[in-house]
């Protein structure tokens, strides 16, 4: 636990460029870190004494077991007795928990590092994968040879890990080696430079920032805060551990002699005004001559596309998140915003660190989803697919980005939801819709996003390891026929329109029982009631009780969208119904014309869980229906406000004065900077009878 002790003045320059402040902590600082890690301790957040002694005799077994691998393997390719004595393979670990911040029941990210003849694609995903299978305390074995970063995992008596391998070219592998040696990359390929670059991005950022445990408390406190607020997920195009722990490290380079408190409260003060896509860099970025690819704008034309570049310390410096995209970004550019006054109110004690770890209310925050239905035919077969699914939700949102030019933004939820009435194996993702700010809405406009969902599925379903069980089916639902299975206690709660505080007031849901023309009725009724009508070319359509069956799901005439949208439906409270995840389609318009509410975009199935609610469709197929809604609020401007309690001007000036465009250290040691050009997008909108 970070502790406030021997907190000195450190006059030495911590990363590529001065420090923002000098300044050390008040006693209301020191009072305020006190509070704060009295707080992590009571969520739960330090794994006790006897947890980390499991974890270390996981790690000693892991480490045996990989030796024996080695020393058979050795034995089998025909080297002598003295080369099967001498082989060696070590378990080394990397990201939290080589950081030090790792928590009770988080995963183990570990790294076995062979020989030059132990090879991954054989003798790793196969002869190594075979012994594990075989052991009593190894369980959901599950190896991902396609990955970015190739990677098994698996159970070790409960514990969960990562196993990555890396073979460098050395016949012997020492008990001491030295991660950081540069040589060590010589003669690998590059998915074995990401998998070493693990344990030497963690090591580095160690060094790089002033004060270690200050560095790990604020950290801790950070990935809870992520997590909390929907935005720990790397996979999906938002932040994990190492580029949150990148960013943090900043932080403490530019407030060196800052205390928890203070960092937790200077990382969103920075982050709410960061001119992205400015890189943020510990150091300088290091050029070589063993000729692997690294971050470099001027030379790499896709780098200067990059939306959030959070650029690893060492050779070869990589963007840590390439997976932001412009949905993604807006989402954790609105959550630094919520910190950042939240932040604002604990140093004016208006406030309490509590409400800063407010968990987020996605289900609230949008009136349209998208939902993942995910089928397997087993728990394991679904562990597999949904892994693979959920992986490619980030693809779904850039798609849909290019698809519609950027005005149809999307937020992949990295939650999965589990229907346990199902007698399949199932699970759910949602992604929440809305347009992008400032958009200006034209009667009838629509967007077409047919086949964008038919190239996901049909991407999705290339997987490797398909089984004719495995099933995917992509629907749209609004807010009020979310399931309830998502909810914690199975309730759906009601949502106010405008809230007045941070902490949400959530109603029961009532669980009334409605026929389909009960149902039909109430929708009329509140439409009406809010000056709007039904189509009259509108027909009713039974929603389905059950997914249908079929490999994968694809969109066909009658199960295709146009999403279109009106501003009536900003701001409108939505009144209970019962939940539903239909096949059909709903289409609503006002009497003017306009469209006022948004059809389902399901492109095969829905919830077996449904009530009897009804659907409606219009004649030619088409959605007219509503204004994409996000209650969680505003995207944010590059300024803050003196009236938050920050001072803005100074801050944003000293901010310019740091920006560093892609620092490059030459193989002369000379530092030059290179200006990253702004992501171009370009705006070819075809209109069709106001589609596009």
């Amino acid at each position: 636990m970070g502790s406030s002790e021997g907190v000195g003045t450190s006059s030495k320059q911590y990363g590529i460029t001065k420090p923002i402040s000098m300044a050390g902590p008040t006693v209301y600082d020191l009072h305020r870190t006190l509070e704060l890690e009295k707080f992590l301790a009571i969520s739960g957040l330090y794994e006790n004494n006897e947890e980390a002694a499991k974890r270390e005799e996981v790690l000693y077994r892991l480490g045996q077991i990989v030796k024996h691998w080695v020393k058979q393997l050795t034995r089998l390719k025909g080297y002598t007795d003295q080369m099967v004595e001498d082989a060696n393979a070590i378990i080394m670990t990397f990201g939290s928990y080589r950081l030090g911040v790792h928590g009770p029941g988080a995963d183990l990210d570990t790294i076995c590092i062979g020989p030059s003849y132990v090879n991954r694609e054989e003798d790793f995903f196969y002869t190594l994968h075979d012994i594990l299978a075989n052991m009593e305390e190894v369980s959901e074995l599950q190896p991902i040879p396609d990955a970015h970063v190739p990677v098994m995992k698996f159970k070790f008596d409960g514990i969960s890990i990562d196993l990555l391998y890396a073979s460098i070219s050395r016949l012997i592998v020492p008990e001491d080696l030295v991660i950081s040696d540069i040589t060590l990359l010589h003669n690998v390929d590059e998915p074995t430079v990401r998998s070493l670059n693990g344990c030497r991005v963690a090591d580095q950022i160690l060094k790089l920032v002033p004060n270690i445990e200050h560095f790990r408390t604020t950290l801790r406190c950070l990935k809870f805060w992520a997590k909390r607020r929907g935005i720990y997920s790397n996979v999906t195009g938002f932040l994990g551990g190492v580029n949150l722990a990148l960013l943090v490290a900043r932080v403490c380079q530019l407030y060196p002699n800052a205390v928890p408190s203070m960092l937790v409260s200077r990382f969103f003060r920075v982050y709410t005004q960061w001119g992205w896509p400015t890189p943020v860099m510990l150091c300088p970025i290091e050029e070589n001559q063993l000729g692997f690819s690294f971050w470099h704008p001027r030379k790499n034309p896709r780098d200067r596309s990059h939306l959030m570049p959070i650029i690893t310390p060492v050779y070869p410096c990589m963007n840590s998140s390439y997976n932001v995209s412009t949905s993604t970004l807006r989402v954790m550019m609105e959550q630094f915003q919520f910190g950042n006054k939240i932040c604002g109110d604990v140093e004016l004690n208006k406030g309490c660190w509590e409400d800063l770890f407010e968990p987020y209310s996605f289900f609230e925050s949008y009136t349209n989803y998208l939902q993942v239905d995910v089928v397997a035919a087993d728990v394991d077969d679904l562990r597999n697919w949904k892994g693979w699914v959920g992986s490619r939700l980030r693809q779904l949102t850039l798609m849909i980005e290019r698809d519609t030019f950027g005005k149809l933004q999307c937020h992949p939820y990295h939650h999965e939801y589990m229907d346990t009435s199902r007698q399949s194996a199932h699970c759910a993702f949602f992604v929440g819709l809305q347009r992008k700010k400032g958009e200006v809405v034209q009667e009838g406009q629509q967007f077409d996003i047919r086949g964008t969902i038919d190239e996901f599925l049909h991407a999705v379903n290339m997987y490797m390891f398909w089984k004719p069980e495995m099933e995917i089916f992509v629907s749209h639902v609004r807010r009020r026929q979310i399931p309830c299975y998502v909810f914690p206690d199975g309730h759906k709660r009601l949502r106010s329109s405008r809230p007045t505080s941070t902490r949400e007031n959530y109603k029961s849901f009532p669980k009334n029982e409605v026929s389909g023309t009960e149902h039909v009725e109430r929708i009329r009724k509140r439409k009406n009631n809010d000056g709007l009508g039904v189509r009259e070319d509108a027909t009713l359509k039974k929603q389905c009780s059950s997914i249908p069956e079929g490999r994968g799901a694809s969109s066909s005439a009658s199960d295709s969208q146009l999403l279109s949208s009106s501003e009536q439906e900003l701001g409108r409270t939505e009144s209970p119904e019962p939940a539903s995840n239909s096949s059909g389609f709903t289409s609503v318009t006002s009497d003017s014309g306009s469209s006022e509410d948004i059809g389902a975009v399901s492109m095969a199935g829905c919830a077996e869980d449904n009530t009897r609610g009804v659907d409606m469709m219009t004649n030619n197929g088409r959605f007219e229906s509503s204004t994409y809604e996000n209650g969680s609020g505003t995207l944010v401007k590059n300024r803050l406000t003196s009236s938050e309690g920050v001072f803005p001007h100074e801050l944003q000036v000293q901010l310019q004065q740091n920006a560093m465009l892609g620092m490059v250290l030459d193989s002369t040691g000379n530092v030059h900077s290179e200006v990253v050009q702004e992501p171009v997008i370009r705006h070819a909108l075809m209109f069709n009878n106001n589609c596009f």
